[in-house]
């Protein structure tokens, strides 16, 4: 391990050739075959240009905008940007943010405080919403209504029948991140309208992209704020704008629904805080950097990047449905692919805590008659594609997420042929096998228990590669398992 903190200073060539051997373990972030997390348009040249603008106001502090006007007018030059994008009207009002997560969080805080006398608020969100919601209402202490979806999108009707005279914000997204699908936005807006609730649209995902695949030809129902009943929405510049992490937007139709996300507090003897945000001190390196970003690629740009990413969603896509035990498990309409195995055989998610053989029982249950979809994941990532596992819930079953990009429209058409490959050889070895494992309950879950499943599962030295095993034992378990297993593995891997 690296000290961070040496008795002496370290030359800079070394720290530099320490931190270029450490992201050498990293997933690559360019070149088309990371389906999640990152986000690249292939570029040539915007990577320099960001790193300057970063560099250049990363001691900039966004606690101040009177000492700092140059934060100011980029952030405003942002939010006006994404209003334009996405529906506004010049009574439109945002903030930056430093993500989805944080954007969401405020959407939840604005409308709690816009309520107080409602004394237990609730939050009513479709199944498929992103889990960032969960953790807004954690945090806030707001109850949150899941509604069961329909067809994999929000079902209106059951929508308007979950909120009640405490509901303070109803939220669809556009498009969910799990299956890439848009929301019936407008008619959930309506609900909302005509029941005097707020409604929050999440295009975090998939809403910088959205508008230039509807220009493209792509047929897709509205979902920004010219739709009635739209109070706010949210979208990320880190994701389909390019920009470097971590920048989003959240925006309201105008000033008086926005006032209440921000905090403030003056009776103390220091300075007043006022604070549009959950951070108080903020880079502006990030917020730099995507203005940057936007300046550089610009609208144009932007629309021929949407469309090579739609191309590049076709080319997956006929790829997954043209491959033998495996099918596309959602329409492939916006940035998009989810595929599942084919096979009619489901794994259903384990409705009490269970004995560890019986997990083991259903998660070799998962594959029979067809293609285990954990050790395909593998399979492709050992041939450089490296995609997202989605666990089974609630009848829904696992599938693979791939996030589509830009960059992937250079890689697609060697996808199709590993695919197939991966698939083959995925069959030949079989369902994944586990080892004996403990009873496994959330309340039996301890550091030393997680350590000896981690060595057990094969899990040594901080190899991932191979994680069929794992990722078995965690779709079997009912979610308040999965949980408490993933927490006690990251508290294993996050200690000196």
């Amino acid at each position: 391990m690296i000290d961070a903190l040496p008795e002496k200073g370290v030359a800079s060539d070394q720290i530099l050739a320490e931190l270029r051997e450490l992201r050498g373990a990293d997933l690559p972030t360019h070149g088309g075959r990371l389906f999640a997390y990152v986000y690249d348009p292939a570029l040539e040249g915007l990577d320099d240009l960001t790193r300057a603008a970063h560099a250049g106001s990363a001691h900039v502090n966004g606690l101040d905008p009177t000492a700092f006007p140059s934060l100011l007018a980029m952030e405003n030059a942002l939010v006006g940007a994404a209003a334009k994008l996405l529906g506004g009207t010049p009574e439109t009002v945002g903030s930056v943010t430093s993500g989805g997560t944080e954007s969401l969080i405020l959407a939840v805080k604005a409308a709690r405080d816009a309520y107080p006398a409602i004394s237990e608020p609730r939050l009513v969100i479709p199944a498929t919403a992103h889990a960032a919601f969960a953790k807004a209402a954690h945090y806030l202490r707001v109850a949150l209504d899941v509604v069961p979806v329909e067809g994999l999108r929000a079902d209106p009707r059951a929508m308007a029948a979950a909120i009640t005279p405490d509901t303070v914000l109803v939220a669809a997204s556009a498009p969910s991140y799990a299956h890439g699908v848009v929301d019936p936005v407008a008619e959930i807006a309506a609900i909302a309208a005509e029941r005097g609730v707020r409604f929050h649209v999440d295009a975090c995902f998939g809403g910088w992209i959205l508008p230039y695949l509807r220009r493209l030809g792509a047929d897709l129902p509205d979902f920004d704020l010219s739709v009635p009943g739209v109070t706010s929405i949210s979208v990320d510049l880190h994701k389909y704008a390019y920009a470097p992490k971590g920048v989003s937007i959240l925006l309201h139709r105008d000033q008086a629904l926005r006032l209440p996300q921000y905090f403030a507090y003056a009776d103390w003897p220091g300075y007043p805080m006022i604070n549009p945000g959950i951070a108080s001190t903020r880079s502006g390196g990030p917020i730099a950097a995507a203005f940057a970003t936007l300046r550089g690629i610009g609208d144009a740009g932007y629309l021929e990047l949407a469309r090579k990413t739609r191309e590049s969603v076709a080319v997956l896509a006929a790829a997954v449905t043209a491959t033998d035990g495996v099918r596309l498990y959602a329409p492939a309409e916006t940035s998009v692919v989810c595929l599942a195995a084919d096979t009619a055989a489901v794994t259903e998610t384990v409705a009490s805590d269970t004995a560890a053989s019986d997990t083991a029982d259903t998660a070799s249950a998962s594959a029979s008659g067809g293609v285990d979809l954990f050790v395909l994941a593998d399979e492709l990532a050992a041939r450089g594609w490296h995609t997202q596992l989605q666990m089974a819930y609630a009848g829904l079953p696992p599938t693979i997420h791939l996030t589509v990009t830009a960059a992937v429209h250079a890689t697609a058409p060697a996808f199709a042929a590993d695919l197939a490959d991966a698939v083959a050889a995925t069959r030949a070895k079989g369902p994944v096998e586990l080892p004996p494992l403990p009873p496994l309950t959330p309340e039996t879950i301890t550091p030393a228990l997680i350590a000896s499943l981690a060595e057990g599962l094969g899990l040594r030295g901080g190899d991932f590669t191979r994680m069929a095993a794992v990722n078995s034992v965690l779709n079997a378990a009912p979610p308040a398992l999965r949980e408490a297993l993933l927490t006690g593995f990251l508290s294993l891997l996050q200690r000196p």
